[in-house]
């Protein structure tokens, strides 16, 4: 023993006649641990003392007590168990289960950095203790490794509740911000209030340290380390430690989100999403196996955290009681009881009679038994309606709604309802159907047809669903005309530059496929391997021309009953086959003008030496014509003539 322990005073003190302090395990800044034997049931415990200068302060004094009262609510073997809260003079103890151990504060000292199968193991067991805390509905609001013990018989549990309150009562003032600041969440820097939320932001700090080995936000002064907490997000462990699985590192990061609600609403959530992932990495958490029943618990040791296993079995106890004979003041007192619960029943059954029957009386005369329930409506006319709701003492009023479900001048509902009970007098709406609400439509012409679409079912009007396909010069999917068939009968009517329509009225959109490929110029084969890739059939037509080539297309006709080219259509192509070609006449023995003027009827130019022009013509004749007489030639083309004298 040190000569600290020595020095102790407590040290072999008789604490409230029964349990004899052995040795001090801690000391917080709220309490000291001690190993201490229970004398009535000679077993070892730990017992909690409060520090005495705290004593008498009412506050510390309430939550010592409130940390006996919170575990006493649980029922976990993964949270520490408080077995008695009592007072010795000045002295106020918590007697705990005794665990020899380490606390996780201890073991990340040794290993710096967990292994995965480590981690995953002890936040297993922390959730699991902390979701049957948030269950029953309290808050820890001091989640950190010190007060995680990890027991030498392999038990995992969470300990030191002396902050814990009900979840409901959340806010905290400065003062009560007592949680260690290396662990806390947001909400508590910034506006003091905590609820299951902030536990888990300290279990997702808790993760990152045991996956990294150190803490995600560091500073030589606790503000420093609360502002980061408060303006930063927390880093993935994986930057510093690449061995961190994706699934570990987005749920460090889904449980420290700076806003509590985009975190696990609590531990459960959380062990949920914690279990999945051991499923998928094929991880599982060390079998535990709690040597005891689990007995209802809570600790705090402001700032220490000691938990300890109980070798309690109460079991046994029930059954030997009830095992004991009954003697003849426990059976006097049972059939005492027995009588006093019969009179007890009647007089109950008598009062329940009265007030049933000045229910009754109420319910007819002023309650609502007095109230008349609203007729039907529904179908009827306007004056058929009045007429119900006048018969069973209502006062109607005529509204108005469109519909297109119900004919104009037909009731939709009443407002009350049908069925309300009202008193009689009582205004009653008969909403009356106006009908399909008429729109002014804006231009369709140049919407695409998506946002056509979206627009019209904006205002409960119909589109059809096989739009008409046209090509045009417009962009593919553009809308270049539209058409409205009413609802109510009648003639379709152009609406692509706008129109009015009512709802449920009909839009056929007619929407552009593109333009179709220029094809004059090509050859007849390259235009028909064109057009057919746009679903367009041809054929085809040959013309002479002067200037297209043989072969290649000259123009495309006109669509046969006007209007643009759709697919299916067959278009005739205007094919060229070259010139015309004249026979160049054979004007052989005639003389000069008369051989020139048969040319120039045939079309021809005619041409010959310019000594012969002189001459008079009845001394000239023409030997022969370059080309010769039988020749095929253009129209246009210059035949020359060959002349000699006549003489």
């Amino acid at each position: 023993m040190t000569t600290n322990q020595q020095a102790d005073p407590l040290i072999g003190r008789l604490v409230d006649g029964r349990y004899r302090v052995r040795a001090r395990i801690a000391r917080g800044g709220m309490a000291t641990v001690y190993v201490a034997t229970d004398l009535r049931l000679e077993r070892r415990i730990a017992l909690k003392v409060m520090h005495g200068h705290l004593s008498d302060d009412s506050v510390f004094q309430s939550r010592f007590i409130q940390e006996a009262r919170a575990a006493a609510r649980l029922a976990d073997p993964h949270v520490v168990n408080v077995f008695d809260q009592g007072q010795d003079g000045e002295l106020a103890y918590l007697v705990m289960e005794y665990l020899p151990g380490i606390t996780l504060r201890e073991l990340m000292r040794e290993q710096r950095r967990l292994t995965i199968p480590q981690t995953i193991t002890i936040m297993d067991a922390i959730l699991a203790g902390l979701a049957a805390a948030h269950k029953a509905g309290i808050v820890h609001r001091d989640v950190k490794p010190e007060n995680v013990l990890l027991a030498e018989d392999g038990r995992i549990k969470i300990g030191d509740f002396g902050l814990a309150r009900a979840s409901t009562a959340n806010t905290a003032t400065g003062q009560q911000l007592l949680g260690t600041i290396a662990y806390l969440a947001p909400e508590l820097v910034t506006r003091g209030t905590a609820d299951a939320r902030s536990d888990i932001y300290a279990l997702g700090i808790m993760l990152y340290e045991m996956l990294v080995g150190e803490q995600p936000y560091k500073g030589e002064q606790p503000m420093q380390i609360a502002f980061q907490h408060a303006t930063e997000s927390v880093p993935r462990p994986s930057a510093r430690n690449p061995g961190v699985p994706e699934q570990l590192d987005e749920l460090v990061l889904w449980s420290t989100e700076k806003s509590p609600d985009e975190r696990p609403n609590d531990a459960q959530e959380m062990l949920d999403r914690l279990r999945e992932i051991e499923r998928s990495l094929g991880v599982s958490p060390a079998a535990v196996t709690p040597t005891t029943t689990p007995v209802r618990s809570q600790s705090d040791s402001g700032g220490v955290t000691t938990v300890m296993p109980s070798t309690m079995v109460l079991e046994d106890a029930p059954a030997q009681a009830a095992s004991q004979p009954l003697d003849n003041a426990t059976l006097l007192r049972r059939r005492t009881s027995k009588r006093r619960a019969r009179g007890a029943f009647l007089l109950a059954l008598v009062l329940l009679l009265a007030v049933a029957a000045g229910g009754v009386g109420w319910w007819f005369g002023s309650g609502p038994g007095s109230l008349i329930g609203v007729p039907p409506v529904a179908g009827l006319s306007y004056e058929e309606a009045a007429a119900a709701l006048t018969e069973e003492g209502f006062s109607p009023v005529q509204g108005e709604e469109n519909s297109t479900e119900v004919a104009a001048g037909i009731a939709i509902r009443s407002d009350p309802a049908e069925g309300t009970r009202l008193d009689k007098g009582t205004e009653v709406t008969v909403v009356i159907s106006s009908g399909p609400a008429e729109h002014a439509l804006e231009a369709l012409n140049g919407k695409t047809a998506d946002e056509a679409r979206a627009y019209l079912a904006d205002l409960d009007i119909t589109v059809s669903d096989d739009d008409l396909l046209l090509y045009s010069r417009a962009d593919a999917g553009v809308v270049i005309n539209a058409s409205v068939t009413p609802r109510a009968g009648g003639d379709a009517y152009e609406c692509g530059e706008g129109c009015s329509a009512f709802e449920a009225d009909t839009v056929d959109l007619i929407v552009s496929l593109g333009g179709l490929p220029d094809v004059v110029g090509m050859t007849a084969s390259e235009a028909s391997s064109a057009l057919a890739e746009k679903d367009i059939q041809t054929t085809t037509v040959e013309e002479f021309h002067d200037s297209v080539e043989e072969g290649r297309v000259i123009s495309v006709a006109d669509r046969e009953g006007g209007g643009n080219w759709r697919p299916g259509d067959t278009m005739t192509i205007v094919v060229s086959i070259g010139p015309q070609l004249f026979e160049v006449p054979d004007v052989t023995g005639q003389n000069r003008d008369s051989a020139a003027k048969t040319l120039r009827d045939a079309g021809f130019e005619p041409t010959w030496n310019p000594l012969w022009t002189p001459f008079p013509n009845g001394l000239t004749e023409v030997t022969g014509t370059d080309p010769s007489g039988g020749a095929m030639r253009r129209a246009g083309s210059e035949v020359t003539l060959l002349i000699r004298s006549a003489l």
